[in-house]
């Protein structure tokens, strides 16, 4: 567990801090500015519980169920029941950091004030996020409008002692279990609070941050790779000068081409041997490799200011005001995060393209100026990495059908109440398979450049500073560089988590300078 302290206060979080608690086992605190505008926003529901008139949510049943009114001595009992109810996932278990993110910024939203959520239960669940108590919550649940129902619930269910959850030394068990060897006393929900356990969009916005987390790596890394696969096929850097990219003036393209011009520094491959194969224009997937990239980053900027928006939100239904109203509202709909996961699955799909191209451009005779077949080292006896461009292209193929959109969907539901939804969890969750599926593609072609980079250095041309940083690096983590045909899996394996890690970046930079 990581000893760093979140501490959440009333106005929202950081993305830093997300990945923090979810990834790394982060504390977390609550702020005695959190404490007071809780116990204020709940002086206000219990004054709303006491009245005879009927408050959605306080005492009324739920979605198309609100029309009813229920009497004090049930609305204990309708709290406990919506958990139960609609703690209703199925299929495989979500990965431990979804569910961390998803509890961490539920307990953001109940500690804005704006719930009517008592203190002890906003303590009850930092205490259990500090106990490394992991409640189970499934793939399937979520229609994304009025939150992430489901997955939600399986978390508030942990809270209330019920259900299952996984310890902090992995082992599933009876949440009440846990609960009692941590010593924390199950909650006992009162008006309200059941509901707004539930009513939020925060599984898919933490799955929405630790993308763009692993995305910025990817992207820079992708940058690199571009970069040595143009200097492996002997391309120009001439197109990467930034005034050809200031008349252009995307933010992103200029920073890929700068980052792709200070790989290439120093190269002696880069547009000085093309006498035997004379060309005036590189292949689009090396010299648009800014472009591409670049209309990816700014997609990642775009869907970062929507993340910070969200995190900055307060999202319930109903909501408490500072006014002391207590109004019902929209704001659970997903369609702002669902509608930019979407962008980024689609972005990281072109990525992901453009990279096996110039992969397959680096194995092929033809077009390799004058490479090996296939990289091979005696090619016929050897095939050297021919499969390993299938894979990197299953890959991708798989990546297309993921980039289409989640969002674009709807189906209605609770009898017709709920009668358009954003779709936003099955955005998030099929963009985790997209960000995995990326990081395996930047790895081939590493992996395929890095091998190309060092067969042009064994006929006597210089490759680059950085690229030497970089094949250095990936040999020292075990993906072996040129020779006989050998397991190839196990050095794919270590590219990708060389990638995956940030070790590519990081071994760049200390030739490059930081890279954007």
């Amino acid at each position: 567990m990581d000893m760093h302290t979140v501490v959440v206060g009333t106005s929202g979080t950081t993305a830093e801090d997300v990945v923090a608690v979810a990834r790394h086992g982060a504390r977390v605190e609550l702020s005695a500015a959190a404490v007071e505008a809780l116990a204020a926003s709940r002086l206000i529901v219990d004054a709303l519980a006491a009245k005879p008139e009927p408050v959605y949510g306080v005492s009324t049943g739920f979605g198309a169920l609100a029309s009813r009114h229920i009497s004090p001595e049930l609305r204990a009992q309708l709290q406990r029941n919506i958990v139960r109810s609609h703690a209703a996932g199925m299929g495989p278990r979500v990965e431990r950091e979804v569910v961390r993110a998803l509890m961490f910024l539920r307990l953001k939203t109940v500690a804005s004030g704006h719930t009517g959520v008592r203190p002890e239960v906003a303590r009850t669940m930092a205490d259990v996020l500090n106990a490394g108590i992991t409640p189970v919550v499934h793939e399937y649940g979520s229609l994304g409008c009025s939150g992430d129902l489901a997955p939600l619930s399986h978390c508030a269910l942990t809270l209330m002692g019920e259900g299952e959850a996984e310890g902090p030394d992995g082992t599933v068990r009876p949440a009440g279990e846990l609960l009692a060897a941590h010593g924390i006393a199950p909650v006992e929900l009162r008006e309200k609070e059941g509901l707004a356990l539930l009513n939020g969009t925060d599984g898919m916005l933490g799955m929405l941050v630790m993308a763009l987390a692993d995305l910025k790596n990817l992207y820079t890394s992708a940058d690199i790779t571009a970069a040595l696969s143009l200097e492996a096929l002997l391309g120009t850097d001439k197109v990467l000068a930034p005034e050809l990219h200031a008349i252009r003036p995307h933010p992103g393209q200029g920073v890929s081409a700068d980052n792709m011009l200070r790989v290439l520094a120093g190269s002696g491959l880069t547009g000085h041997h093309q006498d035997d194969a004379p060309r005036v224009q590189d292949a689009y997937s090396v010299r648009c490799a800014p472009q591409v990239n670049g209309a990816g980053r700014d997609t990642l900027d775009y869907a970062a200011v929507v993340a910070g928006r969200e995190l900055a939100s307060s999202v319930d239904n109903p909501v408490v005001l500072p006014d002391g109203r207590v109004e019902s509202n929209g704001n659970f709909h997903g369609a702002p995060v669902a509608y930019v996961l979407d962008f980024l699955a689609i972005v990281a799909a072109d990525l992901g393209s453009i990279c096996e191209r110039r992969t397959d451009r680096l194995l092929d005779k033809s077009r390799s100026h004058g490479l090996p077949p296939f990289l091979a080292d005696d090619a016929g006896v050897d095939s050297g990495l021919m499969i390993a461009q299938y894979t990197q292209a299953a890959l991708v193929s798989e990546m297309k059908r993921l980039a289409v959109p989640a969002s674009a969907d709807s189906i209605p539901s609770s009898a017709m109440q709920e009668d358009h939804v954003s779709m936003g969890w099955s955005a998030a969750r099929k963009l985790r398979t997209v960000v995995d599926n990326l990081a395996r593609i930047v790895a081939v072609e590493l992996y395929a450049a890095t091998r190309a980079v060092e067969i042009r250095a064994a006929e006597g041309l210089v490759p680059a500073p950085a690229s030497q940083a970089a094949v250095a690096a990936l040999r020292a983590a075990g993906a072996e560089g040129p020779g006989p045909d050998r397991f190839l899996a196990p050095d794919l394996a270590a590219a990708d988590t060389f990638v995956r890690e940030g070790r590519l970046v990081a071994a760049v930079e200390p030739v490059t300078g930081p890279l954007a």
